[in-house]
């Protein structure tokens, strides 16, 4: 049973507790006080800024966050069962590792081995512990704890009954959320456990319903991996890849709050970026583009531009000239193909050899040879020219530049790959003077980072978490593929809120196409923020958006978080306002969901009511205003305490994939979600599973 501090603060667990946390915090404080004395020394100017680089960040992951609390939880370990190593212990689990001056542990960081059972522990498997303890914190002061006893056996049991959900967890999971989103290191469940937990190697695909927690799921492990397997991950580094800004924004600091403030966290135009994107594509052309088909397109304009060469090679060397037969060089270039290299490789590898060929002749002739000679002939003005002949350089951009602005170029390297139609859907008409004056699109930037790549490797990170998977292009997951080729992922995502032309129908699929056909699949089907009652409503559009998945389960039920009201059209801005104004009475974050086309209007109505408000996605969005307008192309991976989702008939039909975008923007209020409307609500809507 939970236990509250009370006014006067006399429960002594509650004091003990308190004392404990004003002393770990002394011991944090003096951490970063002994690592901000180091005086650096390295021998060199160089290696002295790095030191002191990792000084600085070492310094900031040790700063104290005083609105958080330091830990969460206590383990008491009994003294059978477990690893006899904690017998009898006793540990504090928290968002990172603090120990005291004599280096003895007052704080556990969670991700730590013996920190598992208090996120694993259950009466059938007590994991060794004889209490599991949870604290309630109001900001960064410990307010009441709840304890659970199991049973000092040794032994694993059968499980009885149920076991009761903790209040504390629960009033963690339903706490108000304003502003970015929070780690969920207090309240990770077993099955999310697993995930955060899975070996670096492993590619892990989430398939998670709104509200299952695969957004913090995916960031925790991150935290995770730079814990348990830190030089491995750090030295080849790993990223966090959104949807978009605004989604990059949301998520900003999950990372930073959990001590890891060195991962990148960028999208995936951002991370392609080569050209300014000043255009964008008809969903036909996007399409096209997005499709795998285009690797081979340019594979094969790629590997046209080697050719035999015109002439055989003669090299002069002192009063003697060396020759090689033009049918030599061209089955050396055929050789190099066949292995499958890369282009930029080959033209490498293709100078060496033709230099090979004409070292032999001279070894053969008598002469001494060495590296040096080799390096000398290699280096020749005919066998560059040759090179350059046979093996010329190729730019990605003017190779993809090329494709698109040649009708007659696309048609050769496309046959039997893509129709007519498509070709034309492409290609771009009139054709731009070059290159500069181009307007790239987004998949543009994709197409241009494959031809990239096929001329030389893109490197491999030690791990990528890939976001709104679902999203994505087959080639975007090429993209992605590329960059942790040796490395492994954790693919994000829910197939119901695929919302481009190119969305993924399936895991399989997209995994082929990101090259981890073998990723281990989990399934997020509880949720733990949203409300049954919401999820219910918005679980009504699956069998038409995405009739091969369950419907989320909810934990939580809140027969007052659904209101779903007809609205005359006169009165309809003054009742937008008015649940707004009634939503920002309590606490937490406020957003008007909307249809793309109907932001202005609902501006116009907060402010002629004099709401403060931001527009997501706008340049000039206040910041500080607790109500938001959210077009609904901008909702995804967001969540908000209370939504105010209006007309969902024009989101349904004035969006692309409306209904998928629909079902996205039912799904992000964690409290209580009001749907106003004037136009009849869509039929999916209207009819009861």
């Amino acid at each position: 049973m939970p236990a509250d501090a009370g006014d006067d603060g006399e429960d002594p667990v509650i004091r003990a507790e308190r004392a404990h946390l004003i002393t770990s915090r002394e011991d944090l404080r003096q951490m970063r006080e002994n690592v901000l004395a180091i005086n650096p020394m390295a021998g060199d100017r160089v290696s002295l800024e790095y030191l002191k680089a990792d000084l600085y960040r070492r310094a900031e992951s040790l700063k104290d966050l005083p609105d958080a609390p330091l830990f969460f939880g206590r383990l008491d370990y009994g003294d059978l069962g477990g690893d006899p190593e904690f017998a009898g212990s006793k540990f504090h689990i928290g968002r990172r590792h603090v120990h005291d001056p004599e280096g003895t542990p007052v704080v556990i960081d969670w991700r730590a081995p013996v920190s598992r059972p208090f996120y694993r522990a259950s009466q059938a498997d007590p994991q060794g512990l004889v209490l599991r303890r949870r604290f309630g914190f109001s900001g960064g002061d410990l307010t009441a704890y709840e304890d659970e006893l199991f049973a000092d056996t040794g032994v694993a049991t059968a499980r009885s009954d149920e076991i009761k959900a903790s209040k504390l967890l629960v009033a963690e999971i339903e706490r108000p959320r304003s502003g970015p989103m929070r780690d969920i290191v207090a309240t990770i469940q077993p099955e999310q456990d697993d995930i955060v937990r899975a070996d670096a190697g492993q590619t892990v695909c989430v398939q998670g319903a709104p509200g299952t927690g695969k957004t913090a799921v995916g960031l925790h492990r991150v935290a995770y991996l730079l814990y348990a397997y830190k030089e491995q991950v750090t030295r080849r580094g790993v990223i966090v890849v959104g949807p978009n800004l605004a989604f990059l924004s949301y998520i900003r600091n999950v990372l930073p709050a959990l001590g890891e403030l060195d991962v990148s966290q960028t999208t995936i135009t951002d991370l392609v970026a080569s050209v300014p994107v000043r255009g964008t594509d008809s969903d036909e052309a996007a399409l096209v583009k997005g499709d795998a088909r285009m690797a081979e397109v340019l594979r094969r304009a790629l590997w046209a531009s080697v050719r035999p060469p015109a002439q055989p090679l003669m090299v002069a060397r002192g009063a003697r000239r060396w020759r090689v037969p033009a049918y030599e060089i061209e089955s050396l270039a055929a050789e190099l193909r066949e292995r499958g290299v890369r282009y930029g490789s080959g033209r490498e590898l293709l100078g060496h050899r033709i230099a090979h060929v004409i070292l032999t002749q001279m070894e053969a002739a008598g002469e001494t040879c060495d590296d040096r000679t080799h390096d000398a002939v290699r280096r020749s003005a005919p066998v560059r020219a040759c090179v350059d002949e046979v093996w010329p350089k190729v730019d990605a951009k003017r190779l993809v530049f090329r494709l698109l602005s040649a009708p007659d170029e696309l048609a050769r390297h496309a046959a039997g790959l893509l129709s007519e139609a498509e070709q034309q859907a492409v290609a771009w008409s009139p054709a731009p003077r070059g290159p500069g004056s181009a307007r790239w699109s987004r998949a543009d930037l994709v197409l241009i980072d494959e031809a990239a790549d096929l001329i030389e490797r893109v490197p491999s990170l030690a791990h990528v978490v890939l976001d709104e998977a679902q999203d994505l292009s087959p080639m975007e997951c090429r993209a992605i593929g590329r960059r942790c080729s040796t490395g492994a992922a954790t693919v994000l995502g829910d197939i119901a809120q695929g919302t481009t032309p190119w969305a993924a129908r399936s895991w399989p699929s997209l995994l082929a196409h990101l090259g981890k056909p073998d990723a281990s699949l989990r399934e997020l089907d509880v949720g733990y923020r949203v409300p049954r009652q919401i999820l219910d409503f918005a679980s009504r559009l699956l069998p038409s958006i995405a009739p091969e998945l369950r419907p989320a389960a909810s934990l939580r039920e809140d027969a007052g978080s659904l209101a779903v009201e007809a609205v005359a059209s006169a009165v309809f801005g003054a009742r937008v306002a008015a649940a707004c104004s009634s939503a920002l009475e309590a606490p937490g974050s406020v957003a008007v969901i909307c249809a793309d086309a109907q932001v202005k209007d609902i501006a116009a109505m907060l402010t002629a009511a004099g709401l403060a408000f931001r527009v997501l996605g706008a340049e000039a969005a206040e910041e500080e205003a607790r109500l938001t307008i959210v077009p609904v192309t901008l909702a995804k991976g967001l969540e908000f305490d209370h939504v105010v989702l209006t007309e969902p008939a024009r989101i349904a039909t004035g969006e692309a994939y409306g209904l998928r975008r629909l079902y996205v923007g039912l799904t992000r209020a964690v409290s209580r979600l009001t749907v106003l409307h004037v136009e009849p609500l869509p039929a999916e809507l209207r009819s009861v599973p």
